[in-house]
């Protein structure tokens, strides 16, 4: 761990414990930004050359979505997808056990991340947590970053959707340079019980955007990446 791979001109790390890479960075005292690579996000740093340059200087982008597995897979590579999600919840699980360890939630609607909090904290008692919403006023978040800087979280969870997420830590990795970043997308909605994830088996079975689609029915533009990104990767092999 980790090998490279190259998707559209953009670096995937291939792997099966990308947890123990991270922590064994973490316990070293680097930073690590980890990117969670979907077909959307690919196209996207495909098109974007500042989105694109994000992802290739992240220490860790792994294989999100269904559409990066079955490319690799189309390619002779049997790699296991890793949702993000879950890679932050494994995470979480570990450092949220130790004490004197801080993580950081940032993002999603106003009450929603508190209230991810407070699910994680009914789960491991111990957990220490500092939080803010994505819609702060300047005042606010200048108060926030100020926080980050002094309190230094450990493990900082962004969840302000792709790109916005990426560039934030990017612009603000120095605030905490120790510390692991992840961009989250909408895991924060589903730990505060705002939104349910799709069944296992869905998941299992790389159709967990069908259940998304389901649940939100003005993504279906979003989801036309999907389709995109295979013929743009027929193309440029």
């Amino acid at each position: 761990m980790v090998e490279k791979f190259s998707v559209l001109n953009l670096p995937v790390h291939l792997g099966d414990n990308y947890a123990d890479w991270l922590l064994e960075r973490f316990h070293q005292g680097l930073g690590s930004h980890v990117v969670t690579l979907n077909a959307e996000m690919a196209m996207l740093g495909d098109d974007n050359p500042e989105v694109g340059e994000v992802i290739r200087s992240a220490e860790l982008v792994i294989p999100d979505g269904a559409g990066i597995v079955i490319y690799l897979k189309l390619r002779g590579l049997a790699q296991q997808r890793c949702p993000g999600i879950e890679l932050a919840e494994r995470l979480i699980e570990i450092l949220g056990d130790k004490e004197g360890e801080l993580i950081a939630f940032y993002g999603g609607k106003p009450g929603v991340t508190e209230a991810a909090a407070l699910a994680w904290q009914k789960k491991i008692p111990q957990i220490n947590i500092i939080n803010a919403h994505g819609y702060l006023a300047p005042p606010e978040l200048e108060t926030w970053q100020e926080t980050l800087q002094a309190q230094r979280p450990r493990l900082i969870l962004v969840g302000l959707g792709v790109p916005r997420q990426e560039f934030w830590i990017r612009d603000h990795r120095h605030l905490c340079p120790q510390a692991i970043w992840i961009g989250v997308g909408g895991s924060f909605d589903i730990w505060s019980g705002t939104k349910e994830r799709a069944p296992r088996w869905l998941r299992e079975n790389h159709l967990e955007w069908s259940y998304r689609l389901y649940q939100e029915p003005w993504r279906w533009k979003r989801m036309l990446a999907l389709p995109k990104f295979f013929w743009r990767s027929l193309l440029k092999g």
